[in-house]
């Protein structure tokens, strides 16, 4: 048996705000940051577990307080144990008696057993020298929902119906990952849309997403309506009438001003209107998507929970779900989150507008393809050109694809060289070394 014997945490920011890489509406000036994990064993095989929660700046220092925290429920157990029962794991988590009631199930506190988790799951599959979505694919229906949750999520979805889907999806599995080999998983681009970059960058980098492959592209909207009118017009002449243009307003317009604000946008063939107001605003979103349609709407980056993402798609609140690696309690509960929009016949299209979420996020969507959903067909991953060269083992975004990672673990290993270069140095530990 091999133990646990010790859990790091780190705070890793990147000045991403001098070059206003990732700015939009809502977030003018991020820096893309890591409240990072580390998990190592006593085994002396090198494998240990790599995990972040995805920030932009300040308050990363909390998120890496709150996964300190977890710290009992890990160092000094049995690897065995956490993992051979990850079903198990993920509830003793998030069902801790007193580190609940800073939730329950949200927030700070969640989003760091998702680190956690996805650490754990990082080090299962380094174990088992398999890249993350291999290993979940070639687990059984059965296995699959011993890792759901389904509390709370029975008036839409049981057991019996995800094991169903699954079972459904069982015969086309190893033809669906040949063709996930040969053709990779679609992907757009969001590089040229931020909000601070000028009108010539938008155009240059819109032409260049063509050239690369891209069949999509999104722009950051919610500024000036006036400045969106002109962006988009300018994106549409450069990338032409055949590529998509997604909008993104990371929650900025009440639904009323969503629905006026988008009636502007609509000449220029929107693909979707992303976030256009609160992550928590069920009933909003559900009359901006009868407002503007047809344009869909795509939410879901912020959405805490696999209990919202239930409400939203019984409500008809988004015609697009968007995932995250780094927002919910880690794999298992995106596995509930993907069982869930199958069962109503949506798209999941991942958000991955951050340092390390492309490298997350393309394990659970190609898993998804291979033994869920059993379809690419409207679903592309979002690809961001930052930051992954810090990575053990970055994308491989090519053609307009994303390609199908062959190293073991789930892709959330930072260099450990970047990780000490881009470690945070507080105020105050700043005047201590310089007193």
């Amino acid at each position: 048996m091999t133990t646990v014997i010790a859990l790091e945490t780190s705070d890793v920011r990147f000045p991403t705000s001098m070059q206003l890489d990732g700015s939009d509406a809502m977030n003018p000036d991020p820096d893309y940051s890591a409240a990072y994990v580390r998990i190592m064993t006593d085994a002396g095989d090198g494998h240990e577990g790599h995990g972040f929660v995805f920030t932009i700046g300040r308050g990363n220092d909390v998120e890496a307080a709150a996964i300190e925290a977890l710290r009992h429920h890990i160092v000094g157990a049995k690897a065995e144990d956490l993992l051979d029962d990850m079903g198990q794991t993920w509830r003793s988590l998030v069902w801790d008696s007193q580190l609940r009631w800073l939730g329950p199930e949200k927030g700070v506190m969640h989003m760091a057993i998702g680190a956690v988790v996805n650490a754990l799951w990082d080090l299962k599959a380094k174990r088992a020298s398999l890249p993350l979505w291999q290993l979940l694919a070639g687990m059984t229906p059965e296995q699959i929902v011993d890792l759901v949750d389904f509390r709370y999520l029975t008036d839409a979805l049981t057991r019996d119906e995800a094991l169903q889907i699954l079972t459904a999806a069982w015969p086309g599995r190893d033809e669906r990952e040949r063709m996930l080999q040969a053709n990779g998983y679609p992907a757009y681009t969001t590089t040229p849309g931020w909000l601070g970059y000028s009108d010539e960058k938008l155009v240059r980098l819109s032409r260049e997403a063509v050239a690369d492959g891209f069949g999509m592209i999104k722009l950051k909207v919610g500024g000036d309506v006036g400045d969106d009118v002109r962006r988009m017009k300018l994106a549409r002449e450069a990338v032409g009438p055949d590529i998509r243009i997604g909008v993104d307003a990371n929650q900025r317009w009440d639904v009323a001003e969503a629905i006026a604000w988008m009636a502007e946008l609509a000449p220029y063939d929107v693909a979707w209107v992303e976030e256009p107001t609160s992550p928590d605003d069920i009933l909003g979103h559900a009359a901006i998507a009868k407002g503007v349609a047809p344009i869909p709407v795509a939410t879901g980056e912020h959405v805490q929970n696999r209990i919202m993402f239930k409400q939203m798609l019984q409500a008809k609140s988004l015609s697009v779900l968007q995932i995250d690696a780094a927002r919910v309690a880690g794999v298992n509960e995106n596995i509930a989150i993907l069982l869930l929009a199958a069962k109503f016949g949506v798209p999941v299209c991942p958000h991955a507008g951050g340092v390390g979420l492309c490298e997350a996020v393309q394990h659970l969507s190609m898993f998804d393809y291979v033994a869920v959903s059993g379809s690419v067909e409207g679903r592309v991953i979002e690809y961001v050109d930052h930051l992954h060269e810090h990575f053990v083992t970055p994308v491989d975004v090519h053609d307009g694809s994303y390609w199908p990672p062959s190293a073991p673990g789930a892709g959330s290993e930072m260099l450990a060289a970047s990780r000490s270069e881009f470690a945070y140095l507080s105020q105050r530990d700043a005047t201590s070394i310089h007193v």
